[in-house]
């Protein structure tokens, strides 16, 4: 159902795709690595227009995502609702054996293919359009809004830049703080030990401000 101006508030679903996106859509990819395991990362799925438009999505410097892409061209996207599955994907190096995570939702095969790349200071920015293989729905769930879950997530993004010098650290440590005190406020056990694990990776709370 479209809101009174016409658009659906739920957003576009693109060809092939297990689900509707909308602005930046946040996932987890894991890509096949050397190793032939599955590295676990963060992806934010930029959506397009209209169905007809590409997915596409960013890798910032040379990740594993990058070098997976490059290499195996392509990935499985997979949406979760699971704040600990965005923390480890975010932050740790994580390898697993199955291509899907226990903790996927739905998850879609796409093959990538390189459309841009720009620098941003000393890091390469490359721009990739996604096109699904195959895709499935595991589980349906009916929406339900969580502060501390949203927190989470703005968590790993303040967390993972920690060490990046385009970024003032006195002022991504203010954020972690802040978050921090909205999953303890608003969150459930989940978003709870989701943000302990950002603790543990990356010892912020005991770092020295300037």
């Amino acid at each position: 159902m479209s809101d009174e101006r016409g658009a659906d508030p739920s957003g576009v679903v693109p060809d092939g795709w297990p689900v509707p996106l909308r602005g930046v859509t946040e996932s987890v990819v894991t890509t096949r690595g050397p190793n032939d395991r599955w590295n676990v990362a963060a992806l934010g799925l930029h959506a397009p227009d209209d169905p007809d438009g590409p997915v596409t999505a960013r890798t910032y410097g040379r990740t594993r995502t990058w070098r997976n892409f490059t290499e195996r061209g392509g990935g499985v996207v997979q949406f979760t609702v699971d704040p600990r599955t965005f923390v480890d994907a975010a932050l740790t190096v994580r390898e697993v054996d199955a291509a899907v995570l226990p903790s996927a939702d739905a998850w879609v095969e796409v093959d990538v293919g390189e459309v841009a790349v720009e620098t941003e200071g000393d890091t390469t920015v490359r721009t990739w359009a996604l096109s699904p293989v195959e895709s499935e729905v595991v589980t349906e769930r009916v929406p339900t809004v969580n502060r501390g879950f949203g927190a989470v997530v703005d968590a790993t993004v303040a967390a993972s830049r920690l060490d990046v010098p385009a970024f003032d650290a006195d002022e991504l440590l203010e954020r972690l703080e802040y978050f921090a005190d909205v999953v303890e406020r608003c969150g459930g056990p989940a978003e709870r030990e989701a943000f302990a694990r950002i603790d543990e990776a990356t010892g912020w709370r005991e770092r020295d401000r300037s």
